[in-house]
């Protein structure tokens, strides 16, 4: 898997073959890039669940000011470690925080809008954990300066089912591919 775009642009990371790590495709993460931009500078972002880090290490590449992976699997999270040690060879302007913690609990530490982008993609067998994320994703996104709330999950649930999660929030853009729905949800503040 490579980096498509910024400074890390064709950088690989290395992937494990753990079980229910699912690493956002390319074509999906080309997708979402277009959706936000290609320059994220001054965002600060989140990439819960970061399995392979490839969202919010592409959110680094492109220019945001802070990214915090959070990881609970201990192999997943010494990988994530390993792949910055070795982007960091080329090193980016904004920092990247690489955190061994359940993302729900950290979610609900944290205060209300402090965060610009948040990335959401769950192991899918356990549908509490998504929704518990993207409820406490929609207390402290502040998107008004860029960014949102990016949103995967099976292709077998309704998308009403996870705009029903955030109902201050509209999912502005949309996609299908394979086994995965998407989504990005913006604020009217956005």
């Amino acid at each position: 898997m490579r980096i498509i775009g910024g400074a890390w642009r064709s950088r690989l990371l290395t992937v494990l073959d753990l079980p229910g790590l699912r690493p956002t495709t390319d074509r999906i993460r080309e997708t979402v890039f277009n959706w936000l931009g290609q320059d994220l500078t001054g965002l600060r972002c989140l990439d819960l669940f970061a399995g392979t880090g490839a969202l919010g290490f592409e959110a680094a590449s492109r220019g945001a000011s802070f990214v915090a992976l959070l990881e609970k699997d201990k192999k997943a999270y010494k990988n994530l470690v390993t792949n910055l040690s070795l982007l960091q060879s080329s090193p980016v302007t904004g920092v990247v925080e690489i955190l061994q913690r359940d993302s729900v609990e950290f979610l609900k530490q944290q205060v209300d809008r402090s965060s610009n982008l948040i990335f959401i993609d769950p192991p899918f067998q356990d549908a509490s954990l998504l929704d518990h994320a993207v409820i406490e994703a929609g207390r402290i996104c502040d998107d008004s300066g860029g960014g949102g709330i990016y949103v995967e999950f099976p292709s077998n649930r309704p998308r009403e089912e996870i705009e029903a999660l955030l109902p201050d929030w509209h999912c502005g853009k949309y996609l299908e591919a394979g086994q995965v729905k998407a989504c990005l949800f913006r604020s009217g503040r956005g």
